[in-house]
């Protein structure tokens, strides 16, 4: 079997890869996600609540605004046993004819920084993002602003992003500047020989916004653990911020002869460092967070995967900080049953490695999560 490019790998179209090879589409495109699930328990840092749910459930409208501007609109629903959300994830206009592989957005739209942060959440191999996303960027990051990306002209896959947002969906902040968080990403991909590919990133957001005097009490006292209505499944910011965030991320996947419908092992891993917590931060007192993963698909209708990750804090206590650490590890087994359906059952397991002043009180052991997926209608193609 003749072997795929490294586009074909990731699972994309050219689209992904070119500013001016986009394929005039010939009406509005509309498609529902639908994310049911029932978790056995909280967990910290959860991103769903015990019992039966919706989680990032989205109605996605993309429309042509003639030759030159693409619109996208994504309406997210969220619903548990302790209340309900809606809000709009998305929401922005993308030029399609620039030359020199730019592309502008503007609008809101999820960041390009991390290897998962630009991918909508359906789309992962885990029920839910990996603890350090949860803990610095409230599982996703997006946010109203301007972005400008650049698919370099080399033999290798090679994109750079820079982004100037509002800053407000980050946290909650006081009145900070027009533009509160910066971020830069640059990407590189390529193919290693017919069978394997591999991308690697680095990223750096800017917070530019001061927190609320009571969102730093409100970290001091350590009591948003144990309060559900915090971690009711979704997006209400970072749980710790800092000024500087830098990230890291590698992926590797491996097909037979680039068939990776029928057979595939991924690898990926990131890592990320918060810094400059508060005016009282050392160069010695920083967040950290990173967790690594693999998922091998046996079969075109079935997969398995581990992941294992942890976030190691300083919570700021008047001048001082204390070390709190929260380890996690999941394993999961999907079934697909067809190209847009997913049944997932995970099991996760916590371990509060230090957990000063009990912030990880609500991690648990044993909890199983069974959960559903299925789409309707057009849906992007998954990204690498």
């Amino acid at each position: 079997m003749k072997s795929k490019p490294f586009a074909v790998l990731l699972g994309t179209s050219a689209m992904a890869f070119s500013a001016v090879s986009f394929a005039e589409p010939v009406a509005t495109e509309i498609g529902l996600t639908v994310d049911a699930y029932h978790k056995s328990d909280n967990t910290a840092l959860g991103g769903r609540l015990e019992g039966w749910g919706l989680s990032h459930t989205e109605l996605a409208v993309k429309h042509p605004f003639g030759e030159h501007l693409m619109g996208r609109m994504t309406a997210v629903v969220e619903v548990n046993e302790a209340e309900s959300n809606f809000d709009f994830e998305e929401m922005y206009l993308e030029t399609r004819t620039l030359p020199a592989g730019l592309s502008l957005r503007a609008g809101r739209f999820l960041s390009d920084i991390g290897y998962l942060n630009g991918q909508h959440p359906h789309t992962d191999s885990f029920v839910e993002r990996p603890l350090m996303y949860r803990a610095f960027l409230g599982g996703h990051y997006y946010d109203d602003g301007l972005g400008a990306h650049w698919v370099m002209p080399t033999d290798f896959y090679w994109r750079l992003s820079a982004e100037a947002f509002r800053g407000e969906e980050l946290g909650e902040f006081a009145d900070g500047p027009k533009v509160g968080t910066l971020a830069f990403a640059s990407k590189l991909g390529g193919d290693i020989g017919d069978s394997q590919s591999w991308q690697a990133g680095v990223s750096y957001l800017r917070n530019r916004m001061s927190l609320e005097e009571d969102e730093h009490d409100h970290h001091h006292d350590h009591d948003h653990g144990h309060d559900e209505h915090d971690h009711a499944g979704h997006s209400h910011g970072a749980e710790y911020a800092g000024k500087h965030m830098y990230l890291a991320d590698l992926v590797w996947k491996w097909s037979p002869r680039g068939n990776n419908r029928e057979q595939q092992l991924a690898l990926s891993a990131e890592y990320a460092r918060v810094t400059d917590l508060n005016q009282y931060a050392s160069n010695d007192d920083y967040h950290e967070g990173w967790y690594g993963s693999a998922v091998y698909r046996f079969s075109p209708q079935w997969s398995a995967g581990v992941r294992h990750g942890r976030v190691d804090l300083k919570l700021g206590h008047g001048d001082h900080f204390h070390d709190s650490s929260l380890e996690e590890t999941s394993l999961m087994l999907a079934w697909n049953p067809s190209h847009t359906q997913t049944l997932r059952l995970q099991y996760t397991e916590q371990d509060a490695v230090e957990d000063w002043d009990d912030t990880f009180a609500d991690a648990a052991d044993n909890v199983l999560t069974l959960q559903y997926i299925i789409s309707f209608g057009a849906h992007d193609a998954h990204t690498f």
